[in-house]
């Protein structure tokens, strides 16, 4: 995004971007498996959607936790895009070239019980 979108993130006409992507991003990742065919309802036990400012583009990184038998990879990515989503929604009116890019899992632990 332009530099001076970034400056406008928390004064945008459909409010604050930050908050609202950080909410949206949360919100996602609980109800993952109605996005995604075939992805299992999961408990999740801890969510966290951090939105780091830049000059010309906004970092998100996305964690979701679970006592399940399975993994939160699509918890976590899902809250990531969909805050990339809400950003996009709420900025679009004031900076048509942006673009989200580079989604990717950055890691998956397990822990042994």
């Amino acid at each position: 995004m332009s530099p001076g979108t970034t400056d406008r993130l928390r004064d945008l006409p459909k409010g604050d971007a930050l908050a609202t992507a950080q909410l949206a991003g949360i919100m996602a990742a609980k109800r993952t498996s109605d996005l995604i065919p075939l992805c299992h309802p999961l408990p999740l036990s801890n969510v966290e959607v951090a939105l780091e400012v830049r000059d010309d583009a906004v970092a998100i990184t996305a964690a979701a936790e679970t006592t399940a038998q399975t993994g939160v990879e699509m918890e976590a990515l899902t809250a990531a895009t969909v805050a990339a989503l809400t950003i996009y929604d709420m900025c679009k009116a004031v900076d048509k070239a942006m673009t989200i890019t580079d989604v990717r899992l950055l890691e998956k632990t397990k822990e042994e019980a």
